[in-house]
Formats: structure tokens, C-alpha cells, sequence
């Protein structure tokens, strides 16, 4: 399935098998995660080349290798996830944070994705997948799951927790976040009772409509929801101290506020991508939660159909594709 430019619907095509070279796999795609990125990439939001195969949680297992291929075997399975490569030699990837790096490659932007029978991805860039979870169990974690994990990362010791859009991510970070001794408050589009029920059904102490106040003031915000205006909002919601962390990959303009809702040492931070290293923590961690995933599944063809239930808010969980 295939994006020809920014607002063009998804559309079916064939084309040849790809063969693997250098430290590349050839994959059979299993199972393929619906993330709110690939909206972003439909909409023409964030860079990307066109046309564009989408998708980037992808669980698939290896029919062939390239030469230089390390890692994985032959009918092994993995998880590809948005980083698909990055260039081992600017200041960020000798750092550590090779999530930031000058000339990155993004499985289902910059490289053909997992909206396929099959997929391409870098072995030094793939992950184990834990044999406790399902194709379509597994899909999810690898960018809504690894990119919670890291925002949860980035809020610190935060004990009373604020979600802001109750999706694929936040529930799978409040299962952890929860699992870790904290309070966790959902906080969601106005009037969604049923993303208030299920975040309630999750263990999260309170569930309300996004644009009311906490009962308590939180020790940190995370905001899942690309709408700038929530800014403001989880900022007045943090005690003094406080932080919001701004996890998706873009988010609408941020309306101004006062510098009084800023000061006593609140901050606002993004999170930008993941690393191996993410994935890896993230993925050794999930089973001792254990984090259990809420999947929708459609076929490949029906991939449209569920980007417009994520768009449309219909969806508890994430939504799922298989082949």
C-alpha cells in the first residue's frame, strides 16, 4: 500500500521481490502497527519521500540475508521499528544519541515500510521480539510502546502522572508507568467517554476530558495528542518543579501563555525518535509488567479504513495490519 504524495489516499500496488544486500534482510511481514506517524506522513506533516510504502511496527520473520547481515538467521523473528538506520558519524551517534543523528533513515518516510508482504530493513537496526507476545501483540510496542517508554524515561521519578490522548502509546506507558508505584491521570478528547473507560479499566485513578484540571497537580505531563494547545494546559496542570514532555513527532502551533505558568521551574521537553537501546530496555521490559497490547486487526488491503478509525479517534489500543 502505497502514499504517491501528501493527501493522496493509500493505493495497492505490485512490485517485484527485493533482494537483500549488505548488512540487509529480506522480510515477510507478519503483522504492522497503524501509528499516528503514518497520518503525519498521509498528510505530507514530516519529511518524507513519495512514493512511500508506510509503516514502521513491523513484525516479520527473515527469508533471506545479505552478505554482511549480523544478528538474526533465517527464520528468526524480528521487529523493524522507525529508525530504520542512522549514520554511526555525526557528533549524536558518537554520543549516544544516534535518535538524533544529522542523516537518519526512517522506516515508511525515507525507506519503504511494513504496509507490505514484505520489507527491507537494516539487521543492525532490527529487534528481538519476546516469544510471549503475538505477531499482532508485538507490533504495537515498537514504536507506540518504545516511544512511551522513552517519554516515561524522559519525565524522570514523576509519581503523579498526566496522559494527555489516551491511544496507542499512552496505553501501553500506563501499564508500565502504573506497574512502577505511580498515579496515573488520563486525560482525554472532550466527551470520549469510551477512551475514559478504558484508560479507568487500565488502573489510570482518574479519566476526564482533557481540557479540565487534575484532581491532584501533577508531578509531570506526557502528551500523546498532536494538539499544541494542550501545552498550556498540562503546564498550569504540573505542581512547581513540574514537566511536559511533548512525545509525538509533530504537534500543532503552541498558543501563547504566560511566563507565570512556566516559572517556578517548570520545563517543556520533546522526545525525538528512540535508539537501539530504547528498543532493547523497552522490550526486555514489557513481559515483567507485563504489557498487554489492545489491538484492532485489519487486512492490508482495509489499511486505509484504519487510518481514518485513528483519525477519527475510534480506536481502544492501536490498530494492526495483516498481511
Amino acid at each position: 500500500m502505497v502514499f504517491d504524495a501528501p493527501g493522496q489516499p493509500l493505493r495497492a500496488c505490485e512490485r517485484p521481490m527485493p533482494e537483500p544486500e549488505g548488512p540487509d534482510l529480506l522480510l515477510e511481514v507478519s503483522a504492522c502497527g497503524v501509528c499516528r506517524t503514518d497520518l503525519h506522513v498521509a498528510d505530507g506533516e514530516i519529511g518524507a519521500r513519495y512514493p512511500i510504502i508506510p509503516g514502521h511496527e513491523i513484525v516479520g520473520r527473515v527469508i533471506a540475508m545479505g552478505a554482511q547481515a549480523t544478528g538474526f538467521a533465517v527464520g528468526d523473528r524480528v521487529g523493524v521499528a522507525w529508525l530504520g538506520r542512522s549514520c554511526g558519524i555525526c557528533r549524536y551517534c558518537c554520543s549516544g544519541r544516534e535518535n538524533l543523528c544529522d542523516d537518519p533513515v526512517y522506516t515508511g518516510a525515507t525507506r519503504d515500510g511494513g504496509y507490505a508482504s514484505h520489507v527491507i530493513a537494516d539487521s543492525r537496526f532490527c529487534l528481538g521480539i519476546p516469544d510471549v507476545y503475538g505477531d499482532a501483540e508485538a507490533a504495537p510496542l515498537l514504536c507506540a510502546g518504545l516511544i512511551g517508554y522513552r517519554a516515561l524515561v524522559t519525565a524522570g521519578e514523576a509519581q503523579v502522572l498526566g496522559l494527555y490522548g489516551f491511544g496507542a502509546a499512552a496505553h501501553t506507558v500506563a501499564q508500565v508507568a502504573i506497574w512502577q508505584g505511580r498515579s496515573v491521570h488520563a486525560f482525554t478528547r472532550p466527551g470520549d467517554v469510551a477512551a475514559q473507560a478504558f484508560a479507568r479499566s487500565l488502573g489510570c485513578v482518574e479519566a476526564v476530558d482533557s481540557d479540565l484540571p487534575p484532581a491532584v497537580l501533577l508531578d509531570a505531563a506526557i502528551i500523546f495528542a498532536p494538539a499544541g494547545a494542550l501545552v498550556p494546559l498540562a503546564l498550569k496542570a504540573v505542581r512547581k518543579g513540574g514537566r511536559v514532555v511533548c512525545a509525538g513527532i509533530h504537534m500543532t502551533d503552541i498558543p501563547a501563555f504566560p511566563y507565570a505558568d512556566l516559572w517556578e521551574e517548570r520545563s517543556i521537553v520533546s522526545v525525538a525518535n528512540l535508539t537501539r537501546s530504547d528498543g532493547r530496555e523497552f522490550l526486555a521490559l514489557a513481559p515483567q509488567v507485563p504489557v498487554h497490547t489492545h489491538v484492532s486487526r485489519f487486512a492490508l488491503g482495509d489499511a486505509g479504513e484504519a487510518l481514518k478509525a485513528l483519525r477519527d479517534g475510534r480506536l481502544q489500543g492501536a490498530a494492526v495490519l495483516v498481511p
